[in-house]
């Protein structure tokens, strides 16, 4: 196994304080190797967004991180200095968020968001002499032209249609699958370790979202990035990610390699996702999709008991009694918070 790239543990987020603070993130614990995609799957509101945004510290007020430690290859991003933190955003770690026409800014074209993302991080090195002792080489700011050549040159990586005038186009004047190849080079542009996608595929029709996939497990081959995967598509976890963490309630609840994830699913919560997935071969008699009942618990509050308990079609009288520890299985490869398992 390649060594850890990224290491969450005990993440905690609070959105305000005293006893009306929401509890959004509860003791996230999980591990990126180089190489790998972890995908993190979930119902809206489990703490997926949270999780990513609290990576890069981007948690805006009254949100705030109150506990964890975060490892970035040997940094605890949690205790960066604020500047040193903006050296690392962008050049080590990047971000595809899930509107891109929300997080582009509209005043600016498309080449002049990328190009300043590319003279903010990068350098251009020229090599001075070379002799038996080695090489001297010139490192200094990398010029605009040279910026907009390379901004030029990802969008063409990106498969975009007419680079050089789509670089001089607003974002309002690209389409939505147009926008999200921007916003992949402009992360890709500075040669993450770590790419963060959070719902990539959001609001774009299933070809466009296969064109999209396709081209981040490229970039990621050709530049030896991880990436998180933050998605609602269970399909595109099986295919795309090599682990799989699925969240409830702010916690994650199974954590385990997607194939052995989806031939033997250990949490209730886990089995109904699955079982809520179309599947041509159950006969259209069989009726609608299995759907949980209820609604997910309220997160201002200190859980005492199982927080999937109300919902399970497996519950015990002890789940709603006792908060399940984690579990390892398989020699520690995955991990269960659920009484059953225990």
């Amino acid at each position: 196994m390649t060594s850890p790239l990224l290491t969450v543990e005990n993440l905690r987020v609070d959105f305000g304080t005293g006893p009306s603070a929401l509890h959004a993130v509860r003791g996230v614990d999980f591990t990126v190797h180089r190489g790998e995609t972890l995908g993190i799957v979930g119902e809206s509101g489990s703490g997926k967004s949270v999780t990513a945004l609290s990576i890069l510290r981007l948690i805006s007020s009254p949100g705030r991180i109150v506990d964890g430690r975060i490892d970035l290859d040997g940094v605890d991003l949690l205790k960066t200095p604020e500047k040193a933190l903006r050296d690392i955003r962008g050049s080590r770690i990047a971000m595809v968020f899930q509107d891109p026409l929300t997080s582009l800014n509209p005043v600016l074209t498309i080449g002049d968001q990328i190009v300043e993302t590319i003279r903010e991080h990068r350098r251009s090195t020229k090599l001075l002499n070379s002799s038996m002792q080695g090489s001297v080489y010139l490192s200094k700011p990398i010029s605009k032209r040279e910026a907009w050549a390379e901004a030029e040159n990802l969008l063409r990586q990106v498969n975009m249609t007419l680079p050089e005038r789509r670089l001089r186009q607003y974002p309002f004047e690209l389409s939505g699958g147009m926008r999200q190849r921007a916003m992949i080079a402009m992360a890709f542009s500075c040669r993450p370790e770590l790419l963060i996608a959070d719902e990539p595929t959001t609001a774009l029709d299933v070809t466009v979202q296969a064109q999209i996939l396709d081209l981040m497990d490229d970039l990621k081959k050709d530049y030896g990035a991880s990436v998180i995967l933050i998605t609602h598509d269970l399909g595109i976890v099986a295919e795309r990610c090599d682990n799989v963490a699925v969240m409830y309630a702010g916690q994650i609840v199974e954590y385990a390699p997607a194939a052995d994830l989806f031939a033997s699913p250990q949490h209730p919560y886990t089995r109904a996702l699955l079982a809520s997935l179309p599947d041509w071969r159950r006969p259209r008699t069989e009726g609608p999709l299995p759907a949980l009942p209820g609604h997910p618990p309220d997160l201002t509050t200190d859980f005492v008991a199982c927080p999937f308990a109300p919902r399970c079609p497996e519950v015990m009288d002890s789940c709603m009694k006792q908060i399940p520890a984690r579990t390892e299985l398989d020699g520690g490869r995955r991990y269960v918070r659920c009484l059953r398992v225990e």
